[in-house]
């Protein structure tokens, strides 16, 4: 007995280690940051399944993707209210709890990685957890503060939420986060030391973007293009961002603009409809979410990128997406002064205010389409920035390194290969 058990610890030491990751608010490999993560793994030598939501454009139930296997679970609609979130939630946490054990079936699973929001998905880590099963948090955003922006009245709401949060903290046994100011904020609420704490930035995979040629005919005869990439909810800004444009049309006389808009969200037809409103659609354009190709040529395509999210409890401390793929194309940014993104973006960015005034994001960006140099100068600014520090060429090791401290696994030599 007591060398048949040896035999099974060794080959449980041996074998390929299995990690699940589960991403509630985005399929992949649609969501950058979670895609980065499990290709690098798979390429560092371990299994990788991802669970994720089945939404427009990502419609399979199951695919194998560069070595990753996907599996995908219904999702009834992308929530507004109280009652739309708990119906998506808890829609989410049976479709990700069934797909978990689906996967589980296929081979064993080391390890499961939890990506919020929301912070509810340990429930699905739970029960696997009593087997052993090893729980990374993935921690994305601050869920308490999304729901206290989304409805600041409902104070029984945001404590409900600080427990999840806290009970996600408590469970995991490692955490990394996105960012620096999330990382020293969650730490001293939740009773983690920030040794406890990987920093791994979203920074984008230079080696998987493109850059090709600007196509003028997606500028339609205007003479500068401000382009937006996002998520279009509530708490994205998109509003202020009508309003700006509107102040720009109107009382700056600029009309040399065309605005696009890429991404897609629970407030799009409720945008649209404000813009219809402001009597500024001939000025913007709505693409929906894009991806590879397209997506690069209309960053290739832009004078500048516009971040709208708004200064409050929520956005300050997180680090956006699309901050470092602006820079990344070398676009100067515009935007709310946001602690985190002014130390993402520093001198690439021209700030307009931290009072979320419409009518300042119109002046910053009139004023930046109107300097060239000053333009050109902060897009390269950014562009270095990236390739000396935020790319994910910086980050993975970092992540990589909590998977061999958590499960051994790949040496790191397996891993490094990423890094050429």
């Amino acid at each position: 007995m007591m060398l048949k058990a040896n035999r099974t610890d060794q080959d449980h030491a041996s074998r390929t280690k299995h990690i699940l990751i589960l991403v509630e608010n985005l399929p992949v490999p649609f969501d950058r940051r979670v895609w980065q993560e499990a290709t690098s793994l798979v390429q560092a030598g371990y299994e990788v399944s991802v669970i994720c939501p089945r939404t427009r454009g990502f419609t399979q139930r199951y695919e194998l993707l560069e070595g990753v296997h996907i599996y995908r679970h219904f999702l009834p609609l992308e929530a507004s209210g109280i009652a739309g979130f708990f119906l998506e939630y808890a829609s989410a946490l049976v479709g990700e709890l069934r797909l978990a054990l689906k996967a589980s079936r296929r081979r064993r699973i080391d390890a499961i990685q939890a990506c919020n929001p929301p912070d509810l998905l340990f429930l699905v880590a739970a029960p696997f957890k009593l087997f052993g099963v090893r729980f990374v948090f993935d921690h994305h955003d601050t869920f308490p503060e999304l729901f206290q922006v989304k409805f600041p009245r409902l104070k029984l709401l945001y404590r409900a939420t600080r427990l999840a949060e806290w009970l996600t903290f408590r469970m995991a046994d490692r955490v990394i986060t996105t960012s620096d100011g999330l990382r020293r904020m969650t730490a001293a609420r939740n009773g983690k030391s920030l040794a406890e704490i990987t920093l791994v930035r979203s920074g984008p995979d230079l080696q998987r973007l493109r850059h090709p040629a600007a196509n003028p005919a997606l500028r339609e005869g205007f003479a500068h293009v401000a382009l937006y990439i996002g998520i279009i909810g509530q708490q994205d800004g998109l509003d202020l961002l009508m309003r700006a444009v509107a102040h720009l049309v109107y009382q700056l006389r600029r009309t040399d603009t065309l605005f696009i808009v890429v991404g897609d969200g629970p407030q799009k037809s409720a945008i649209e409809a404000l813009a219809s409103t402001l009597n500024i659609a001939p000025y913007l354009r709505f693409t929906g979410y894009l991806s590879g190709p397209p997506l690069f040529e209309r960053l290739a395509s832009a004078d500048i990128g516009v971040c709208c999210d708004p200064k409050n409890a929520f956005n300050d401390k997180l680090s956006m997406n699309k901050v470092m793929e602006y820079m990344s194309f070398g676009l100067p940014v515009v935007q709310f002064d946001l602690t985190e993104n002014r130390l993402l973006a520093g001198d690439a960015s021209m700030y307009a205010g931290d009072d979320n005034d419409p009518h300042a994001l119109a002046e910053a960006i009139d004023a930046l389409l109107d300097d060239p140099q000053r333009r050109q100068r902060m897009g390269h600014l950014g562009r270095q920035r990236i390739e000396s520090e935020l790319a994910w060429c910086h980050q993975v090791a970092a992540y990589l390194r909590v998977y061999r401290e958590l499960l051994g696994g790949p040496e790191s030599n397996a891993g490094s290969a990423i890094l050429t």
